[in-house]
C-alpha cells in the first residue's frame, strides 16, 4: 500500500523546481519505462500493478487505485517509475543536430524528440528558454525517444559561435528547401512557436531555408511538423 508521502512526493515532480532539486522525473507505461530502463537509466522506484511484465526488477506493487493517484495520465498503463535525470553530457557535435530556440510548448518538444530520433538525430540543443525536457507531459509525448536522444540545455549563441559546421534555419526569407544544396553535418535551428528564431540566433544562421507553402492557407506552420519536414530533406539527400 503507497503513502500520502509517496503519493505527494511523486505528485511533486510535475513542478520543475522540485525536478531540480531531486533531480529525479517521472515516466509511465510499459513503452516508456521499458525504453529507459533498457538505456540504463537509473530507476529511483518504480510502482506497477502484477500487470506489468517486469523481468526480475524490483518494484513496489500498487492497485490501478493506487497507480491513479500517482499518475499524470487520465488512462494510467501498468506502471509508473521515478527515474534520476542524467548528468549533461557536452559531448561532441553530432555530424547533423537539432538546436531549439525557446520551444516552450511541451507537446511540441516531446514530439520534436521523437522526431530527432526517426530521423537518427541524437544531440539537441536547447535554449535555457526551451521547455524542460523532463516534464511528465514532454516525456510521455516522446513515446521513449528520450531514452536515445542526448538533451543538452546551453547558451545556444555561445554553442553556435563555437561551432564549426553550416548552421541552417527555416526563415520567411529564406531559400526554397528543396532546391538547396543540404551537408551532411550541420545544426538546424528550429525557433519559437510564436516569435520564430530570436534575432540573436538568427545573425548567426548561415542558411537560411524556407518550406515552401504549395496553397495559400496557414500563416506558418507547427514546429515539430516543420522540423520532421527539414529533418526529411536532409535525411533524403543522403
Amino acid at each position: 500500500m503507497i503513502s500520502k508521502n509517496q503519493i505527494k512526493f511523486v505528485r511533486q515532480l510535475e513542478h520543475k523546481k522540485f525536478r531540480k532539486k531531486e533531480q529525479l522525473f517521472v515516466a509511465e507505461g510499459p513503452k516508456v519505462v521499458g525504453d529507459l530502463l533498457r538505456a540504463g537509466f537509473n530507476a529511483y522506484q518504480i510502482f506497477a500493478t502484477n500487470e506489468w511484465k517486469h523481468n526480475g526488477l524490483a518494484f513496489q506493487e500498487v492497485s490501478k487505485e493506487e497507480l491513479q493517484k500517482l499518475s499524470f495520465l487520465q488512462h494510467p498503463q501498468e506502471v509508473l517509475a521515478v527515474f534520476e535525470i542524467p548528468s549533461q553530457e557536452q559531448a561532441s557535435f553530432s555530424p547533423l543536430s537539432l538546436a531549439l530556440d525557446d520551444v516552450q510548448d511541451p507537446g511540441n518538444l516531446g514530439t520534436i524528440i521523437r522526431i530527432a530520433d526517426w530521423f537518427g538525430i541524437t544531440t539537441i540543443y536547447c535554449s535555457e528558454g526551451t521547455a524542460d525536457a523532463w516534464n511528465p507531459k514532454v516525456v510521455q509525448a516522446t513515446m521513449g525517444s528520450i531514452a536515445r536522444v542526448n538533451l543538452i540545455y546551453t547558451d545556444l549563441a555561445e554553442m553556435i559561435r563555437n561551432s564549426k559546421v553550416p548552421v541552417y534555419g527555416t526563415l520567411l526569407d529564406g531559400q526554397n528547401i528543396y532546391t538547396q544544396e543540404l551537408s551532411k553535418e550541420g545544426i538546424i535551428v528550429m525557433g519559437n512557436e510564436g516569435n520564430g528564431i530570436s534575432q540573436e540566433i538568427r545573425q548567426l544562421i548561415t542558411h537560411k531555408l524556407l518550406i515552401p507553402q504549395f496553397h495559400e492557407g496557414p500563416e506558418s506552420l507547427n514546429v515539430a511538423i516543420a522540423t520532421a519536414i527539414t529533418c526529411s530533406e536532409f535525411r533524403r539527400r543522403e
